[in-house]
């Protein structure tokens, strides 16, 4: 049976989510928040789900996406996730919401967060309503908070100062703002508050940082700020802070003094090293997380394993800093691919095949560049070899004479040039070097084998990161377009 209003001490004729009131009258804060999956689109467990949900949540949070895949679907504003699975589990968590009456809230829409994906989930959420208005609700109220930033906007608060550079970030002066095909704000704490107090029963948000889509229901009641941040960093992936981090649903529950850790898989477990752990995740000082308007310090967090499956945090602190700033991530076009696969079998080849490919390379470039149109970028990986690092690569493997049971090698050659036509005519200039090409002059012309044929595959526009920088902000909402939604029918 759904718990009312009354069971976790919310405002009675109030949308779950507005007000910041505590766990019965008196009460320290308290607020439980589920989160079913480290990402929508990833796979939900039904029946961890349904655990979680008899913790009766204040709310279920989950992320939609990150740039952790690269910067192709920033660039082109796309899902890297099936609509198929997206809809599937959007759905359940619907159903979920409409059962215990309290709000659903999507970080990060659609992976890359821009408005496009902001509308693209509230179709599939009015979708949804459409084809199970008894399941999910028959009149929903749906808040959006959108992420995009222009580009020519941006150009200006730069000339301004209101823009700075991150570490490792590209440099850009004004002009470069224009070649971003798609740029955005990472919404924190306070623009996710904005919209839970409009009182919508489902909140899509466009670009947020992970864990402010936890964080921001703790600290609107009063829950502890570094306990607030630090939970909702260790919940961020969903059960990925335990022992089975592909058991997906957690339930973190926030107070006044910290908060706690809670798997609601089966047989999963939390312990204080796979809690504390997780900071180390995405993160380049595990001890130091940065959000909009301040960072998080773990130094003196406290980890206690309270039983076999719940982990106990205390001592982390939230420091304010006097200027708000939010992260701003934004990617260009930057030319087209095509990539080429041989596979290299001849023992006599994969023992040089460095040389060989350094060879080859060589002798490419030298009798087939004036035969090219513009500038164009030749990489080769070698599959089975140094094809993850490349470079970069730390681990020497011993292939002299095919031994240490390296058989064969595959070569992968990627071009990119300023269009697609000419990566592929590239491609093509380089197919009979990668089939025929011998080590040296004086032996016998070897045959490989493409894995495919046609061996050229065109990967199409290639995108790469512009931005890495922060915009300050007076007013955090400056930046951001929040709206409401009636979808459904009444009854």
């Amino acid at each position: 049976m759904a718990a009312t209003d009354a069971d976790r001490g919310l405002n009675a004729g109030a949308r779950p989510g507005t007000a910041p009131t505590a766990h019965g009258q008196g009460a320290d804060p308290q607020v439980r928040v589920l989160i079913p999956s480290g990402a929508l689109g990833i796979s939900i467990d039904p029946a961890a789900l349904e655990t979680g949900l008899a913790m009766a949540p204040d709310i279920i949070a989950i992320d939609g996406g990150s740039t952790d895949s690269g910067p192709f679907y920033l660039g082109t504003g796309t899902c890297k996730y099936a609509r198929a699975s997206i809809e599937r589990e959007w759905a359940m968590l619907m159903r979920a919401r409409a059962r215990l009456g309290v709000p659903l809230l999507i970080g990060t829409a659609g992976t890359c967060g821009v408005d496009d994906m902001v509308d693209w989930m509230l179709e599939i959420t009015a979708e949804i309503a459409a084809e199970d208005p008894a399941g999910v609700g028959a009149a929903l109220k749906v808040a959006t908070l959108k992420s995009s930033q222009s580009p020519a906007t941006l150009a200006e608060q730069f000339s301004h100062g209101a823009i700075s550079a991150l570490e490792g970030a590209p440099d850009i002066e004004a002009a470069d703002f224009a070649a971003c095909s798609q740029a955005v704000a990472l919404a924190g704490a306070e623009q996710i508050q904005a919209a839970l107090e409009t009182g919508a029963d489902i909140i899509i948000a466009g670009r947020a940082t992970d864990t402010a889509v936890i964080a921001a229901l703790p600290l609107a009641r009063g829950c502890h700020a570094g306990g607030a941040w630090h939970g909702a960093k260790i919940g961020e992936c969903g059960a990925l802070a335990t022992d089975n981090p592909g058991s997906g649903a957690i339930l973190i529950e926030f107070d006044a003094a910290g908060f706690t850790v809670q798997p609601t898989g089966a047989g999963v477990q939390a312990t204080p090293h796979t809690v504390s752990a997780h900071m180390l995740y995405e993160n380049a000082d595990p001890f130091v997380l940065h959000e909009p308007g301040g960072h998080l310090d773990v130094t003196g967090a406290r980890y206690t394993a309270l039983d076999a499956r719940r982990v106990r945090v205390e001592g982390s602190v939230w420091v304010a800093t006097d200027a708000y700033t939010v992260k701003l991530e934004g990617a260009r076009q930057a030319g087209f691919q095509t990539v080429s696969l041989v596979m290299v079998r001849d023992p006599h080849y994969v023992a040089h095949i460095k040389d060989w490919v350094e060879a080859l390379e060589a002798a490419f470039r030298a009798r087939e560049t004036s035969n090219v149109a513009g500038d164009f970028e030749l990489e080769f990986r070698l599959m089975g070899q140094d094809a993850t690092l490349g470079a970069l690569e730390t681990q020497v493997m011993g292939i002299e004479g095919g031994t240490d049971g390296v058989h064969e090698v595959g070569v992968m050659a990627i071009i990119t040039a300023g269009t697609q036509v000419q990566a592929r005519d590239i491609a093509r200039l380089l197919n009979p070097y990668l089939l025929h090409f011998p080590l040296t002059e004086n032996e016998p012309m070897p045959t490989f084998a493409f894995a495919f044929s046609p061996p050229e595959m065109d990967r199409g526009a290639l995108y790469e990161f512009q931005l890495n920088h922060v915009l300050r902000l007076a007013d955090p909402m400056a930046a951001f377009v929040l709206e409401t939604h009636e979808i459904g029918v009444s009854a």
